[in-house]
């Protein structure tokens, strides 16, 4: 059986209004006054009406989409910036629609490609790059790009990241600080830009203590393959191990540390002291009490969708540029503590 949509003719009739002002009432930011909003919406709800939001989007040249590209969500961090990019967005009227993709440039651009073919007014990618072939794909189609914890040069894309070299930095100062003079350093995945930063910073504090990274293995961001590398790294005679180790995000730090309590019987931190970078939520549970670089996702998710709104509603564009965000050092149980040494403060809003 099939029946027939509602139209908005037959909603117009029934609120008592033209069809202009149904149109109105249903495009996010029109001027409708209070009293006739209520009117048609009650209209709608009782015949059932929904918009035909991709209609409309012909008409008007705007879908009011914004196409979300994500790598991974085992990382706790990413289905909270998810969450907090989709609800932003929606209050600006905007509706998100998510893609996944891995990491490899390849698979990115077959994602890039689809998405582009919805007609989306703008895209965010979430820990992911963008290849010059895309991006310039992307100029030439008038649909703005923001990369999200993610940056690169020479492509002419705005990115937004914490400051990533500068949490390095802070994580080795730490370390030293605390009479570490072993200091090994667990790689995330070394074609992201985050990578790359995170563990520059660390040799640059290092260096600045007249101090050289002791040892280093990859473990690609993924859990499976950090406990390898703690297992690799930490196998040998104490004298010959790290008493101290940077891991790039949280997520791999967690099973890092499960490695050597658990494994290897180690103490966090008598043994080893142990820091990470994100501050997910189970960083503070009393399992882990993981030291780690706190990413201020909400300062991120605020500066990403200003970023996109601005390029998709402005008569003149702004420039590209690389927003970096600074990242607080919070202090916990799974490192030395150096004395005198307390958590950097922070607003509310900075969380």
């Amino acid at each position: 059986m099939i029946v027939e949509k509602v139209t908005s003719i037959q909603v117009a009739e029934r609120a008592g209004v033209s069809q202009s002002a149904v149109s109105r009432v249903f495009t996010p930011g029109a001027s409708v006054s209070k009293k006739t909003a209520e009117k048609v919406r009650k209209a709608a709800k009782e015949l059932g009406y929904r918009p035909n939001i991709l209609a409309r989007a012909m008409v008007s040249g705007r879908s009011r989409i914004i196409g979300l590209v994500v790598a991974y969500l085992e990382n706790y961090f990413y289905p909270e910036v998810v969450e907090k990019l989709s609800n932003s967005l929606q209050e600006r009227g905007y509706h998100v629609l998510i893609f996944m993709a891995s990491q490899t440039t390849g698979n990115i651009d077959d994602v890039m490609e689809e998405i582009l073919d919805y007609q989306v007014d703008g895209i965010i990618l979430a820990s992911v790059a963008l290849s010059s072939d895309i991006a310039t794909r992307c100029q030439q189609a008038g649909v703005p790009a923001v990369l999200f914890n993610r940056s690169q040069s020479g492509e002419g894309v705005t990115s937004v990241t914490s400051d990533n070299h500068a949490g390095g930095r802070k994580a080795a100062r730490l370390l030293v600080a605390g009479g570490h003079h072993r200091l090994g350093y667990i790689a995330g995945w070394e074609g992201a830009s985050t990578q790359r930063d995170r563990e520059a910073g660390f040799r640059a504090g290092l260096a600045e203590a007249g101090q050289s990274l002791f040892a280093r293995e990859v473990g690609d961001f993924n859990a499976d393959r950090a406990r390898d590398a703690a297992r690799r790294m930490f196998e040998h005679a104490p004298a010959q191990r790290p008493d101290a180790v940077f891991v790039a995000n949280d997520h791999m730090a967690f099973a890092v540390m499960d490695v050597l309590r658990f494994e290897l019987g180690l103490s966090v931190p008598h043994d080893v002291s142990v820091i990470g970078y994100d501050d997910v939520p189970p960083a503070a549970w009393l399992a882990y009490g993981l030291t780690t670089i706190r990413q201020r996702a909400n300062l991120m998710v605020a500066e990403t969708v200003a970023a996109l709104i601005e390029m998709i509603e402005s008569q003149d564009p702004p420039m590209p540029r690389n927003i970096q965000i600074d990242g607080p050092l919070i202090l916990r149980k799974s490192t030395r503590i150096p004395e005198g040494w307390t958590p950097e403060r922070i607003g509310h809003e900075g969380l």
